[in-house]
């Protein structure tokens, strides 16, 4: 009777480990405990490009659990696997998958199940620079737009100018890739009138944000300095003046603004100083950069080059101080 029961014991017992064997070698379905990947990795997934990071968890074979750099060219190596695997384009499933099919061809794992993660992007920079408080680079690591771009760089500066140039890499008629600037107003942007401004950045972005632009008043004037552009309105020779709080005795009656036109080449353009104050003659608009040079009645008349140096100084309170050093 106990041999009996000894050997129906010994068959319950191989049952158990037999249905245990099967158990696990049966594949995790996804979203178990056992296919999760490894922990750090809960990026949003977006296509993988050089120099990101991913972990590769396989179930059942720890040795070829890692984390891995996509390397320059867009390649992952795993051991065991007689070649390398292209990365570069994939989304993290289509990465396992192609896992997987090598693993299965190189006769590793018969049935693998394998989970790919991002850990930490670095092929989706987004660039902010110019009339910002902090320019910066950041990864894309998700879904990102042009305003929390703005945000990244703690917002615009006083002195930034009506509009964001917004530089996006698409492809080009030839299938090249090539890249597409757009403007986006500031008012537009910021007062959420038109949705479609704030762009979706996905990396590879340049945002810039010119400065404010800048007149210029030297010479014969109680004030001389950098004045701002008005954005939305139009600044003429008059309001300059006015900036410039008038002018001073013994200016001439003719004076001088310097532009530079498309080409960059450097032009003079004369004009009535004496009509103009008297309202006999139009006033004059002004475009950024331009250089007002009122000169004394019978004082030497400044040189464009040394007038140029102006435009050329940078900062509004170095070129203040270099305009005061400046004969009248």
């Amino acid at each position: 009777m106990r041999v009996k029961e000894s050997g129906a014991c010994m068959r319950l017992l191989a049952l158990t480990l037999v249905l245990a064997w099967a158990a696990l070698a049966q594949p995790p379905k996804p979203g178990s405990p056992a296919a999760a990947p490894v922990p750090g990795s809960s990026l949003p997934a977006q296509a993988i490009g050089p120099d990101d990071l991913i972990s590769v968890s396989v179930y059942g074979a720890p040795d070829l659990n890692r984390t891995i750099r996509v390397q320059s060219d867009g390649l992952i190596r795993l051991p065991l696997l007689k070649s390398p695997i292209e990365a570069e384009g994939l989304n993290p499933a289509a990465l396992e998958a192609a896992i997987a099919s090598a693993l299965r061809e190189d006769r590793i794992l018969k049935n693998p199940y394998v989970a790919v993660a991002i850990v930490e992007y670095h092929s989706r920079p987004i660039s902010v620079s110019g009339a910002v408080k902090l320019p910066v680079v950041f990864q894309a690591d998700g879904s990102t737009t042009l305003l929390s771009a703005l945000a990244q760089a703690q917002g615009l500066r006083e002195d930034a100018g009506r509009e964001i140039l917004v530089s996006q890499p698409q492809p080009g008629p030839d299938g090249k890739p090539a890249t597409f600037t757009r403007r986006i107003l500031v008012r537009g942007l910021i007062d959420g009138t038109d949705p479609s401004l704030n762009l979706k950045l996905h990396g590879g972005e340049e945002v810039r944000v010119p400065e404010m632009g800048k007149i210029y008043v030297v010479g014969n004037v109680k004030k001389p300095g950098v004045f701002p552009l008005q954005a939305g309105a139009e600044t003429t020779v008059l309001q300059a003046l006015a900036l410039a709080e008038g002018l001073m005795p013994f200016a001439a009656s003719q004076a001088f603004i310097y532009r530079h036109d498309d080409a960059g080449t450097k032009n003079e353009i004369p004009f009535e100083l004496a009509k103009l104050m008297q309202r006999k003659s139009p006033d004059v608009p002004l475009m950024a950069d331009d250089i007002i040079y009122i000169p004394q009645n019978h004082g030497k008349k400044l040189s464009a080059a040394a007038l140029e140096k102006i435009v050329l100084f940078g900062s509004t309170a170095g070129a203040t101080a270099l305009i005061y050093n400046l004969p009248r």
